[in-house]
């Protein structure tokens, strides 16, 4: 009874300050929602407060490595080929006829004149006529600044197994990498990749062509700072051109 007594002399909430206080959290919850929640997690800044607070670009970044992943998966996500039957010949069983050889004079070949120095020039010249010709060997340098959060791509136009050697570096900075070809009118969901890395200071070394087309690198600066990449390539390939 004692207990009953000191509950009851409690105040309590009218119902007009359970609903300001709900309205209240309705709209709290709103300009959590759309000042953190949407530009922090789908890179959405209606008022610009996500870019003022630099949630808008944690956002990109999430929807940039989605994007990636999702690519991969896909990538890797390969058909395997279909099996080929096997054709089985039919083997007969029953005997083979009787055949009788005669054997036939052997004939001694006569002998042949040598060929003659110009005749054999003259063959040499036209094989050589016959053989396609081989783009000349050719190098380039080429060096530009990506900004944070900037991407940029160099494709090299190559016949099937030309090779160049290659060699970047992000000059001191950090930069992620995706070394991949397209065939000429690739579909958009063509991929052949050669290697990936993140965050690493460069590389270098050999790229053989796997198919007529268009070879290269991909890079994003994901980094806080700006980085300067310089490219260096050199060989079999028929230009460079920066395509992003």
């Amino acid at each position: 009874m004692m207990y009953n007594s000191e509950f009851s002399s409690q105040p309590q909430p009218s119902a007009a300050q359970l609903v300001r206080s709900t309205l209240a959290a309705l709209v709290v919850a709103t300009v959590l929602l759309i000042c953190v929640v949407l530009p922090s997690e789908y890179a959405v800044d209606p008022t610009g407060a996500g870019r003022f607070l630099g949630l808008t670009e944690m956002g990109e970044i999430k929807q940039q490595l989605a994007a990636e992943a999702a690519a991969d998966a896909a990538d890797t996500a390969v058909p395997a080929p279909a099996a080929v039957p096997v054709a089985t010949a039919a083997v007969s069983t029953a005997p083979l006829p009787a055949v009788t050889v005669t054997a036939k004079p052997v004939v001694q070949p006569e002998p042949q004149p040598a060929a003659k120095p110009v005749e054999i020039a003259a063959a040499k010249t036209a094989q050589a006529a016959a053989e396609p010709a081989k783009p000349a060997a050719r190098s380039r340098t080429v060096s530009f600044v990506l900004k944070p959060g900037q991407g940029a791509e160099i494709k090299l136009e190559m016949k099937q197994n030309a090779l160049v050697n290659y060699s970047w570096s992000a000059n001191g900075g950090k930069l992620n990498y995706d070394t991949h070809g397209d065939p000429y009118d690739a579909p958009k969901s063509f991929y052949h990749g050669y290697g990936k890395g993140r965050f690493v200071p460069g590389d270098s070394g050999e790229l053989k062509a796997a198919f007529d087309g268009k070879h290269g690198w991909f890079w994003r600066n994901r980094t806080k700072q700006n980085v300067t990449l310089s490219l260096e390539v050199s060989g079999d390939f028929i230009n460079l051109k920066r395509v992003i």
